[in-house]
């Protein structure tokens, strides 16, 4: 671990057993526009501390991977141009190179846990994405092999959410439902996507990840939380602005790691900026339960 560099008040934190949520930085690099990205990325570390967990954003600053980024960092990152979306596999690049990079669902799981982090909140992990080419994230690979409790909206609903679900049972991935039997669609609250089980609390979710763990079971476990009832939107609202934004990126020839953050945009516009307001509401939401699950974690 000598090449990552962990904060003082995560390094003590973990040292005295104190609960830790790593976030990720994508969001403030790649994912909400400026100055929404800056706002939202202190907002989660405030959400964290609000709920007595000490807050971890990751990213990777002039080629050194950070645990635990400053507020001068998270600024840096949130407006710095040339910023590099991170997956896993990317990570030697700025490192190599002294570049500043924003890490995604896999590559903040994969630095979290080097770290000894057990629980990490975001917005929407990454899937199977809709069409022919079934383009299919890392995020999901990294879910089956690496041992990190993940709290979030599901798969962002631009996806295909019945494949993405598919492809984590494949990789024995345990799909847990906050309140909730069915998997969240990200904007909207329900897909019809069955969850393979329900909790109720923090203390459930925990009670979850310490069997996992002591069963020695491989990757993480998904703890999918729906979107603020206040903010959420009506899944076919959602669905239809997905369909147009489909055909725009099509048109354009969008591909690969460009695909969602189009279609993110191009919802937003469609349903008036609607979807960003759910967005950074669920980002918020699921920092506050992350912090419970991290407090239980670390309860006697």
């Amino acid at each position: 671990m000598t090449m990552i560099r962990i904060s003082p008040d995560v390094r003590d934190a973990l040292a005295g057993g104190r609960p830790v949520v790593a976030l990720e930085s994508t969001v403030l690099a790649h994912g909400l526009p400026h100055p929404r990205n800056l706002e939202v990325g202190r907002g989660m570390e405030d959400a964290v501390r609000a709920a007595g967990a000490v807050p971890a954003t990751i990213g990777v600053v002039r080629g050194v991977p950070v645990v635990g980024l400053s507020a001068d960092e998270i600024e840096h990152l949130a407006m710095a141009d040339g910023v590099l979306k991170l997956s896993t596999r990317d990570l030697p690049v700025p490192v190599a190179r002294g570049r500043d990079g924003a890490t995604t669902v896999a590559a903040t799981m994969w630095l979290a846990q080097r770290a000894g982090i057990q629980a990490f909140a975001t917005g929407g992990i990454g899937g199977v994405h809709r069409g022919a080419e079934r383009d299919v994230s890392a995020d999901l690979t990294e879910l089956g092999r690496t041992p990190v409790l993940v709290v979030c909206a599901g798969a962002k609903s631009v996806l295909d959410l019945a494949a993405t679900r598919e492809a984590l049972e494949t990789a024995g991935v345990l799909v847990v439902g906050w309140r909730s039997g069915e998997l969240p669609a990200f904007y909207a609250r329900e897909s019809g996507i069955p969850v393979d089980v329900r909790v109720e609390d923090a203390d459930e979710a925990a009670a979850l990840w310490r069997a996992h763990r002591a069963l020695g079971l491989p990757g993480g476990m998904l703890l999918c939380v729906p979107p603020p009832e206040d903010a959420a939107l009506p899944g076919d609202e959602i669905e239809r602005a997905i369909a147009v934004a489909l055909e725009r990126a099509s048109a354009r020839g969008i591909r690969g790691r460009d695909v969602t953050p189009f279609l993110l945009r191009a919802v937003a516009e469609a349903t008036g900026g609607r979807s960003l307001e759910a967005n950074v509401a669920l980002l918020l939401n699921n920092a506050r339960v992350a912090a419970g699950v991290a407090a239980a974690l670390a309860a006697p």
